[in-house]
């Protein structure tokens, strides 16, 4: 019953991780509309950014959580990783201003992230 409720309480984490970077990565795409329309929005997509790398770092931890302790699949960090990869490339691409790629880039990661959760 305790082993139960470790695997639950894991599962819970892991699915809590990938909720806060769906949330993080949709808040950076009201924070990039504030940034084509305010004086604020720079500095909230700056921080934003920051923000959605620690949800992607987060996420990463809980599906290690996940998967080591209980021997069970590591497809989550195989996830997660990519995830961290992509988070990655996104600052990168912000940093660099090529918005031609970053635009797309966070959509997709998006919708990853959403399919993610789904699957939870």
């Amino acid at each position: 019953m305790a082993s139960q409720a470790t695997a639950q309480h894991r599962f819970s984490f892991l699915r809590i991780a990938i909720a806060l970077q769906t949330l993080t990565i949709f808040l950076q795409a009201v924070s990039a509309g504030l940034l084509l329309t305010s004086s604020y929005g720079e500095m909230l997509h700056s921080v934003g950014a920051r923000v959605m790398y620690g949800a992607s770092m987060l996420y990463l931890l809980a599906a290690v959580l996940a998967w080591k302790p209980g021997g069970g699949s590591p497809r989550p960090v195989r996830h997660a990783s990519g995830f961290l990869v992509l988070a990655s490339v996104q600052v990168v691409l912000g940093i660099a201003h090529i918005p031609s790629v970053h635009l797309p880039l966070g959509v997709l990661m998006f919708a990853l992230s959403v399919l993610a959760l789904a699957r939870r």
